[in-house]
This record gives C-alpha cells, structure tokens and sequence, in this order.
C-alpha cells in the first residue's frame, strides 16, 4: 500500500440493485461496468442509517449517528469532528469537496435557493470548496465560488454531474501542477428526487427502454406511477454514470489512473414503491434502502474483477481509505479497516454483524414514527421496530424480504442470537430505540449538535482536538 490519490464518488439516493453489477437488466453503464472489471465490487455494503446527512456524517467522520449527533438532515456537524480530510490534509495531501454537502443546516428550511456552508471548520477541513449544502436544482444550479468569492452568487452551466466533473478535474490540475497527491469527493445530488419538471437531460431518456419492469415486491397497483417514477430515476442514473466515464477517462489522459483509487458509491437507496412504501421513501430496513453499490478500483494493490461480500458500512470508508493509502487513522474513528478485505486477502478479519437504524419519519424533522434498529449480517437481517413488531429475512436467499421469518419455529435460534446481537450493538453506541422527540435535546435552535447518546457536549464550534489526529 502506498500514498496514492484518492477520487471518491457519491451518487445521491441510488440503490444498488439498480446498477447492472448488482442484477438490473434495462440499462447498460460501460464505466461502472469497467470499474468493477479493472477493481472489485462489495456486494455486502450498507447504509446503516439510510438517510442523507446521517449517512455522510459517518462517512467525513468515521463515527456512528449516536456520536456525531447527525440523526436528521440538515444538522451542522461540529468543528470538534476530526474528518477524513484533516487526516489526509495532514498527511500532505491537497483536499476537496465537490457537489452536495449537507452537513450544516445551509438555507434552513431547505429549499431549493442558494445556500452556503461557511469557510472554516464548518467544512470540516476541505481545502478546495467547489459544493453546496443541499438543492434540487440540476439543471445550472447554485455551487460556492472558490475560496476569497464566497459571497459571489455563481451557477453553474448545465446538468449537474456535467458541472462536478468539470469542477473535480480543474482540482486535480491544481494539485498535477503543484506535484500534489490529492483526496477529492464528487458528490452530485442525482438520481435523488427533485420536484422540479427537468430531471435530466432528454437524451438518457432516449436510451431506456420502452416499458420497463419493476421487481415483484412492488404491488400491482403501484406498478404504474412507480414505472414512470423509474424511469426518471434511471435516466439521472446513466447521467451519473457518464460523469463517472468522463473522469476515468480523465485519469488516463493524464497520467493519474495508475496511482488513484477511485471509489464509487452511494448514501443509501430508494423504496421504488418496494413493499408498499412510496417510491422515494428511504428510511427503511429493507435492501431497496439499505444496499448501496461500492466499487473501487487501485491498480496494483486492489485485485481486478473480485468480488468482496464482506459486511462495509459508512463508518468504515475512513479508515479503510486511511490504510489503502498509508494515512494515520486518527483515534477518533469508530469505524472497522477493511483495507484488507478490499485487498482480496483470505484471512483479513471481518465484522460478523453491524448496527442498522433510523431515527424519525421526516427526513428533516424530529417526527415519531419509523423508529427501529436492526442487526445486519453477511446472510440475515433482524429489525426491532419500536411498535413492538420484529422482521427477519435471510437476505441471502430472499434478497426481495418477502418471507418473514421472526416467527417461524425453525428459525426461533436464529432470531435469539441476532437479538442478542443486536442488543450489544446497542450497548456498545449507548443506543436507545425511542420516540423521536426524545432527540430534540441533541440539537440547538441552530440546529448545531450539543449533546449525544454519551451526554452533553462542548460548545458545537470548539476547536478539535488535534492530538488524536495520530
């Protein structure tokens, strides 16, 4: 393992399943498809807490929901979080955040308007800043001026991933001029939903087929307005999948592909009207939330065309970026080094299960309902929902969840050792399955974090402690 650069892609909202590296059969994305070939796919990759800002707090920080305080959208994270850009800033890498941010509470109540994430620790030590906080606007939307311009409305010109392609390539010439190894995130919003008319451009379209098939565990009268929903979602997803090409084709232009690990990944999925619920309803223990596609491709050190089916959630990605390009990893991280798993090693250590959950019914608002957690395994998935009811599926065998095992007598022993699993899990993030309004107290009327499941906090814009950088 050597100090490599780092391209880490972050689609918004898409589901595994609907890549076709993961089964769907009705579109054809070549640069994803080359990505897996000349790297390797995890098939066991999780959104642990399946919405936008708690997902990315683990990510940027390495910590779970119950330390960072991030349980609904739209929160400021703290300037005390140490994140995976001070790591690599740090360890003399040039740092970048390009596309949705949506760590900080921005134009509060969300809408889709111009809104900035302030310069300083409200950005978490990301150097270069070409971003925005959270907006639907695809199509010439707003994004932050570079450093010194801040205050300067800009917008881009365009379709967003065309826009954060080009913005993340103007980066990695800074830092290919400056002989700099780099650690760039490309974030673009699609294929998350916008009710605006324009999703994407006419052309990808033109290039989905004329009826499009939905899985089976869509009920038969949904089947309708979820297809036309599908296919608008799929149309933002080949959007994705160009920029992806334009990038690698980047990398080998320049001279880069042999020493950049690029990772391709996504915040969490969508229902797809799956088992009732509302096409872009998330939130859910269910694959179509949970299963998030992760390919990454480091010539030399990733095998080529491997599969990995080892269990990765959010919180891993930092350490495991971390250990691919022999950066510390400060002791502030939660999450569990999969480098070795990424590797292709046979005996790298694995994590046997991992704490799944979600919080509220709003994706913004403390609301009550939808409250559960749940274990997950390499083969099996267990959800305790706090109206008493309990699920579990052999996601192995039944990867659409429609058998329902919690009561099934053969399956009694199983369900006692996940149970017994999930209940340490639990007590390891001092978690508590309750109402949502017993969270209010976690934030300020700023929407800052001021306490957490471990107690009340330090004022939210204390300085870090550096010392646990190493």
């Amino acid at each position: 393992m050597s100090q490599s650069n780092v391209l880490f892609i972050l689609a918004d909202q898409l589901r595994a399943i609907s890549l076709p590296r993961y089964g769907e059969t009705q579109i054809a994305t070549p640069n994803l498809d080359r990505l897996a070939r000349e790297g390797v796919t995890l098939t066991n990759a999780i959104a642990t807490c399946p919405v936008c800002t708690p997902y990315r707090g683990m990510l940027v920080t390495g910590r779970h929901p119950q330390t960072t305080g991030h349980i609904v959208n739209s929160t400021v994270t703290r300037h005390d979080e140490i994140s995976v850009a001070d790591a690599f800033a740090h360890a003399g890498y040039r740092t970048a955040w390009v596309g949705k941010w949506h760590l900080h509470r921005g134009a509060w109540p969300a809408n889709n308007v111009p809104d900035w994430v302030p310069e300083g620790r409200d950005r978490l030590g990301f150097q270069h800043w070409r971003a925005y906080n959270q907006h639907m606007v695809y199509f010439n939307g707003w994004i932050h001026q570079l450093p010194g311009q801040d205050w300067i409305q800009a917008r881009w010109e365009g379709y967003e991933t065309d826009a954060l392609g080009r913005y993340a390539m103007e980066f990695m010439d800074l830092c290919r001029d400056s002989d700099e190894p780099f650690c760039c995130f490309v974030s673009p919003q699609p294929p998350h939903n916008t009710f605006l008319k324009d999703k994407s451009p006419a052309h990808y379209f033109d290039q989905l087929p004329a009826q499009l098939d939905l899985p089976p565990n869509v009920p038969e009268n949904q089947r309708d307005a979820c297809a036309k929903l599908y296919r608008e979602y799929l149309a933002m997803t080949l959007a994705v999948e160009d920029m992806v090409g334009q990038l690698l084709e980047y990398l080998d232009r320049t001279g880069l592909a042999e020493n950049t690990l690029v990772v391709f990944t996504s915040d969490h999925g969508t229902q797809g009207g799956a088992h009732g619920l509302g096409f872009w309803d998330k939130q859910q223990p269910y694959r179509e939330s949970l299963h998030i596609p992760l390919l990454a491709r480091l010539p030399g050190t990733l095998p080529a065309g491997r599969t990995v089916d080892a269990l990765h959630a959010p919180v891993d990605f930092f350490p495991t970026l971390c250990s691919l390009c022999d950066v510390p990893i400060p002791r502030t991280v939660e999450g569990f080094d999969n480098a070795r798993a990424w590797c292709g090693q046979a005996d790298a250590p694995r994590q046997d299960a991992i704490l799944t959950m979600n919080f509220t019914r709003k994706h913004d608002h403390f609301e009550n309902s939808w409250e559960w957690r749940g274990v997950r395994t390499e083969n099996h998935m267990l959800t305790r929902w706090l109206d008493g009811r309990v699920q579990l599926f052999d996601v192995a065998a039944d990867p659409l969840q429609q058998r329902d095992l919690a009561d099934s007598p053969a399956h009694a022993d199983l369900r006692r050792g996940l149970e017994t699993r999930l209940a340490a899990l639990q007590k390891q993030r001092r978690d508590v399955l309750q109402p949502c309004d017993e969270y209010r107290c976690w934030h300020d009327a700023q929407r800052r974090v001021v306490r957490n499941a471990f107690g009340p906090l330090r004022h939210p814009e204390s300085a870090p402690d550096w010392s646990l950088l190493t």
